[in-house]
């Protein structure tokens, strides 16, 4: 299984924030990456002839990249996060085997600013994760 909790750690590794958080962003201090489970309409992923042929899940994953004052550092760091995400491929974490992670829109999503003028840019995905026994 894949947790939040695994994503977030991984992000540590590829991308360098001051704070990370998953589920929600205490406080929302600057230069803070959050890692939340997205909603959707799918249903279990189930394979034809059940589950023993169904050999991976899907984690809709949202980041909340929430930055600075400054619209131009935020959307620099936004696409640093994104293209480290892009160029990734056959990852672990945390024992998982990942074979493909999927960015659901060309670019870090704008979301304007919070309510203390600090900039915010979200990406989502969906990760490919290998069941585990």
């Amino acid at each position: 299984m894949l947790y939040l909790e695994d994503i977030k750690d991984w992000i540590k590794t590829i991308f360098n924030a001051e704070h990370y958080y998953m589920g929600k962003l205490d406080n929302k201090q600057d230069k803070s990456i959050g890692v939340y489970q997205r909603k959707t309409n799918n249903p279990p992923r189930m394979c034809i002839g059940g589950k023993t042929n169904t050999s991976y899940e899907v984690k809709p994953i949202s980041i909340l990249l929430h930055w600075s004052n400054d619209a131009s550092e935020t959307e620099k760091a936004a696409y640093k996060l994104f293209n480290s995400i892009k160029q990734c491929g056959n990852v672990i974490i945390n024992n998982v085997q990942i074979p493909y992670i999927q960015l659901l829109n060309s670019e870090p999503i704008d979301v304007a600013t919070d309510d203390k003028g600090i900039y915010e840019r979200v990406i989502e995905l969906d990760i490919y994760y290998k069941k585990g026994e």
